[in-house]
């Protein structure tokens, strides 16, 4: 049992906590049972961390893995995992523009596989994947979901010559109407600021809900709405 803040590994763990060193490493950490499941299904674990006795993997004290947990509540058993998106084909993809909420992108992903946008699309300046806010709100969607993070205009440009349609939400907009029959990529903008400028240069028209009372949804809420709609179609 590793019951000693100064052991190696033990730190090692604990600079995952950190975007820096998950970036270096291509590593990250998930908490509890589910998620571990999840990660052990997928192929990704590099390791298990637990206080349990009855699981498999490296038993730590309680004391070692409350230092490690990022929230109030701490689990009995952890992992370290891999970075390892497997590519998917999607004939709906989701794209985000700067999104830097975590919970918002979590939530994205999550709506996103039970919607058929198996395919998720991020720009530089969105929240990090693998930060424990957005792994979370995932729910274990972040395992089944194609992710990358690309300069946007290049990629959608590159979707627009392989036949997809590209459109974009918008509070105020709704400029032309996607066809059903015809590949959609879905671009959802920044909180605050919406969709940007160049990629809003290069989009083939713009959807709006309408809303009474309020001006504008959440993003989640509305890239949920937008990807359900379209998955009904």
């Amino acid at each position: 049992m590793i019951i000693s803040k100064d052991n190696q590994k033990f730190k090692s763990w604990m600079k995952l906590k950190l975007k820096k060193y998950r970036d270096q490493t291509g590593l990250f950490l998930v908490y509890g049972k589910k998620m571990v499941e999840l990660a052990i299904r997928n192929n990704v674990v590099d390791e298990v961390i637990t206080t349990n006795e009855n699981y498999e993997g490296t038993l730590i004290s309680e004391a070692l893995m409350k230092d490690l947990s990022q929230t109030e509540t701490t689990h009995d058993i952890m992992a370290v995992c891999k970075k390892d998106s497997q590519v998917k084909t999607s004939k709906n993809v989701l794209v985000l523009d700067d999104v830097q909420n975590p919970d918002n992108v979590g939530a994205l992903i999550r709506s996103a596989l039970a919607f058929g946008f198996k395919h998720v699309v991020l720009s530089k300046n969105s929240a990090d994947l693998y930060n424990d806010k957005t792994l979370r709100a995932t729910v274990g969607a972040i395992f089944d979901v194609y992710t990358e993070r690309l300069d946007l205009v290049p990629f959608l440009l590159k979707m627009k010559e392989k036949g997809y349609q590209l459109f974009g939400a918008d509070a105020h907009v709704s400029a032309n109407q996607p066809l059903s029959d015809i590949p959609l990529v879905l671009v959802l903008g920044n909180e605050g600021n919406g969709l940007s400028i160049e990629v809003k240069a290069v989009l083939d028209g713009f959807i709006r809900i309408e809303t009474e009372s309020v001006e504008s949804l959440n993003v989640a809420v509305a890239g949920s709405i937008l990807m359900y709609e379209w998955s009904v179609k």
